[in-house]
Order: structure tokens, then sequence, then C-alpha cells
């Protein structure tokens, strides 16, 4: 089973793009976050003729998830208990003998902003979702934009980003925290890999080229989900109109 992550920043701009990358790496499943796509324009057509079915929850301009599988995903579900939010961030469906959790955690935008208290409690309480889909599901893999740096290790410049937003203490506490509920793991860091591999690079300032990215990007897997190798695939970001973010690839036995 090969299941893969990617912020698409505009499903509509980055369908020829999402499509092209499909036929050069056949995942299993693929889960995309900020489609921006209403569920009546998903383009549904499109990615059936590409050999996938598809699940999704979208919204016009903002947000939006979905979920590519080769097999029709079952078991669907979009907003969770004791979480009122109607922006469509959350996205679980069963693949094989997987669940798949796709989440696009809020941003929070600034650590003084109201935004950030809400990013906090929105990831609590998404814990105890994922806890309890653990405790029925052996095989659970959650992935998406967590928005969230886990390490100084996963950031260019460490002390540019301390203490501000997707680097912050409490964040990084937050997502330990949901980690350990579930009992998940965080794939890419089973193995050994390259310094300063990152899955978001800024569009401003050639934060690409330079190599001036962090990794908010995850996989996070229990341990009966048995990850076999995880890697960032940054050759999408190098493409022209890209996402700013890149696509990671968990591989499981």
């Amino acid at each position: 089973m090969k299941v893969a992550t990617w912020n698409v920043n505009s499903l509509r701009v980055r369908l020829p793009q999402v499509l092209d990358w499909l036929e050069a790496n056949p995942v299993d499943a693929l889960c995309l976050q900020e489609t921006k796509v209403e569920d009546h324009a998903f383009p549904l057509a499109e990615v059936e003729a590409a050999g996938y079915r598809a699940v999704f929850a979208g919204q016009k301009t903002y947000n939006g998830v979905a979920i590519l599988a080769r097999t029709q995903p079952g078991e669907a579900e979009t907003d969770i208990p004791g979480l009122d939010d109607p922006e469509r961030r959350i996205l679980c469906a069963t693949v094989g003998d997987f669940r798949l959790l796709n989440l696009y955690v809020v941003n929070g935008r600034a650590v003084d902003h109201p935004m950030y208290e809400r990013k906090l409690a929105w990831l609590s309480r998404v814990a105890d979702y994922a806890a309890a889909e653990a405790a029925r599901h052996a095989r659970l893999v959650v992935l998406g934009d967590f928005n969230i740096a886990p390490a100084d290790s996963d950031v260019h410049d460490p002390e540019l980003w301390r203490d501000r937003i997707l680097c912050s203490g409490p964040e990084r506490e937050a997502l330990a925290r949901f980690t350990d509920a579930a009992g998940l793991a965080d794939c890419f860091r089973m193995f050994a890999q390259e310094p300063a591999s990152f899955s978001w690079w800024d569009y401003r300032q050639s934060g690409f080229q330079r190599n001036e990215g962090l990794r908010i990007d995850l996989i996070l897997a229990s341990a009966d989900a048995r990850c076999s190798a995880c890697a960032i695939d940054r050759t999408p970001r190098g493409w022209e109109r890209p996402s700013d973010h890149a696509p990671v690839v968990a591989t499981f036995d």
C-alpha cells in the first residue's frame, strides 16, 4: 500500500499536475488539501478517467479536502463529534484495510491572533477523534498539511522561526499530544533522511530555489500499518505555476 499527501493549493489550477504526477507515481491513495472547489464542480470524470475513485468535501475559494484511490473509499466522514466547523478541513475514509484521515489543519495566522487559539482547540478536538479511530482501526494513517513543523530539524532557519506561527512551542506540543493520543509515529522520521528536507517553500524571495522551507506536510501512522518507506517528492515544486507544497509519499507493507 502506497499513500501520499499533497496540498495542491487549488485543484482547478493544478489538476493537470495532479494527473501527471499520478501517472508517474501510481500510488494507491492520494490525499489532497486546499482543493478550493465546491463539490458540484469537483473534476470527478477526469479523476476516474485516470483510474481513480474519489471522495471529497469542498467549498468555494478556501480549504477543501479529497481522497483519490484505486478502489472506492468507503465509510467517509467529514464532520466529527464535538467539532462545530463549517470549513472543509477533515475527510476520513477506508481504503482497503487502511483507515485514512486527511487533514488540512488551521493555519493560525500568528501567535497573537485569535485564530491561533482556535488552531490549538481544533487540534485537541481532532486528536480525540483520531484516538477513537485508532481504537477502531488497527491500520490508521493520518496525513495532510498540519501547518506545524514538528522540530527545529524541520525548519531551514530555526532561530528566525523561533516562537513564530508554524513553529511555536504550544503548536508543537499540541502535535505531540495528537500523535501520542492516537498512538501514531511520524513516518518520515522513521528513516534516515537528507538534512534540510522540507515540504513547503514560500513563493516569495525564491524560497524553493534557496531551499528555505519547512516540513509541515506529515504522514503519521499506527504501528500496525507497518511503514517501510517515506519520502518527499520535490519534483512538482519545480514545475511551472506549482503549489507551494510538495507531495509526501509513504509505503506500507
